[in-house]
């Protein structure tokens, strides 16, 4: 058989070298697929090798072939003496015309039938949860930890971030290239800033999953306390919450999800950009036209004011600004390592151990670790040397049990933890409610947006173990602050006390 012979233009360096990357390419490409399809290996970064990285330097390659060949052609043609100007011939009596032909013909067919799999396969893995949380494993640690502890964990981030349709598919990848320059040039914000400007309603997100016209139920939530004293003496609150009516057949009518009730429209005015300053706030009955505008009296905005900021419709994102991406402050986690017996409520001030050592600033998460470990031990050790001596694993759990908590929420190298994002669910550590919810915002009438907690839920049992007091499930119990005599709490907001003992 004789030997393949392809047009003199094709034998040049750059055109083999061109041939040589698109051949090592395409082979790696077959062999790191095989690998990952069938063994399992490799994780995101492969899948950023096989599906981005490794098709740009197989049409790299592909290019330089014609490229070199076209440069030979123009080099040939300067030493032959032509007295007229051709337009190029290709000739199929020539074999080696024939074979270049031939060779082009099935490679295209070829290359287009693997380009067409691989961009399929491209878009998939840009956008699978694997994609978006672990190729930019430092940026978005944060985001991804927080999302695999969520109740959304199973939901995709695209579904939420993105949603169906081309129109916000390409939006999401014109954006994206941007983040792509910050990453690599290292100039990206610590931490991300919120709210994400320009994001999908959430009636195209949310709503495909969550009905606004089924949010009718009520929820009994019970929330386990302790409290920063020497036995940390447990504190249980038992909330009924009012997210519908009482009764279905009510609909929206009444309840926390009342705000998104498809008869009515919220309106707001928020002058800062993390929407935590709502001065004006605007209700309409969407069946009766029935208009209110009701207007924070300590800080009304004059016209000129009004028409520089954007009126924002209200919905699901407001409240629920941190579905999947919450950091929860070192009393809630600590509460809950208590409560489910990662940590022994036995050790005497571990509460307020914990409490004093969490919420400490460090330059990152090793020495974050280290401290937690040397702190606690060496205070105990010191303090409660006997009770050290006899419960040393106890305390070695605890520590343990600290560590895993604070590297689930926070992170020193992003400069990520529970205040860096605020967080409208509630009123605890933020405003959330009491945004608007404060008792200031009225009407020229009169009528305001009361800040009675029973508009939201009812307290159904409360107090420490042995002394718990239980209401019924028609009237609420008043709520009782512990270590609060004198019940200063009702002079102030929840979040101007507790955002100093976070």
């Amino acid at each position: 058989m004789s030997k393949i012979k392809l047009p003199q233009s094709y034998y040049n360096w750059v055109s083999i070298i061109g041939t040589t990357i698109a051949v090592i390419s395409l082979f790696m490409i077959a062999f790191l697929f095989i690998v990952s399809t069938l063994f399992g290996e490799g994780g995101a970064y492969l899948g950023l090798l096989i599906f981005i990285v490794l098709p740009v330097f197989l049409v790299i390659g592909l290019l330089l072939i014609p490229i070199g060949m076209y440069f030979k052609s123009k080099r040939d043609k300067k030493v032959t003496i032509k007295k007229e100007r051709s337009w190029p011939k290709v000739d199929l009596n020539d074999y080696r015309t024939r074979n270049a032909a031939m060779i082009f013909g099935v490679g295209t067919v070829f290359f287009l039938l693997l380009s067409a799999v691989g961009s399929y396969e491209a878009f998939h893995y840009t956008e699978s949860v694997e994609f978006c949380g672990t190729v930019c494993h430092k940026v978005m640690k944060p985001e991804y930890t927080a999302y695999q502890n969520s109740s959304h964990a199973r939901v995709s981030c695209v579904e939420c971030h993105v949603g169906s349709g081309a129109d916000w598919y390409v939006r999401s990848k014109l954006s994206g290239m941007y983040q792509v320059y910050a990453v690599l040039t290292n100039v990206y914000p610590k931490p991300i800033p919120t709210p994400i400007k320009n994001l999908r309603p959430a009636r195209e997100t949310c709503e495909e999953c969550h009905w606004p016209e089924k949010f009718y139920s009520r929820q009994l939530v019970v929330e386990k306390h302790y409290l920063a004293d020497d036995e940390n003496t447990e504190w249980e609150i038992n909330l009924e919450m009012k997210t519908g009516p009482s009764h279905s057949g009510l609909g929206l009518q009444e309840g926390i999800h009342w705000h998104i009730n498809p008869s009515v429209k919220v309106e707001y005015i928020a002058t800062d950009s993390v929407r935590q300053n709502i001065p004006w706030v605007r209700y309409t009955n969407l069946k009766t036209g029935e208009s209110q505008v009701f207007e924070d009296e300590d800080n009304k905005l004059s016209e000129e004011e009004m028409s520089s900021y954007e009126i924002r419709e209200m919905d699901c994102m407001d409240c629920h600004n941190r579905p999947s991406h919450d950091y929860r402050p070192p009393f809630r986690f600590i509460n809950e390592a208590i409560a489910a017996g990662d940590i022994s409520k036995d050790i005497p001030e571990i509460k307020m151990k914990a409490m004093e050592v969490l919420n400490l600033d460090f330059p990152t998460t090793d020495s974050a670790m280290q401290y937690i470990q040397q702190e606690v031990d060496s205070y105990y050790a010191e303090y409660y040397e006997d009770f050290y001596a006899e419960n040393k694993a106890l305390i070695t759990q605890a520590i343990s049990a600290m560590q895993h908590e604070f590297s689930l929420n926070v992170f020193p190298e992003m400069k990520v933890k529970w205040n860096a994002y605020h967080n409208n669910i509630g009123h605890m550590e933020f405003n959330g409610c009491f945004r608007c919810h404060n008792d200031k915002h009225s009407t020229p009438r009169g009528k305001v947006i009361s800040k009675d907690c029973n508009l939201c839920h009812s307290i159904v049992a409360q107090g420490t173990p042995d002394t718990l007091q239980i209401g019924s499930i028609k009237q609420s119990l008043d709520f009782v602050h512990p270590n609060d005599p004198y019940e200063d709490w009702k002079e102030y907001l929840c979040v101007e006390c507790h955002i100093d003992l976070y």
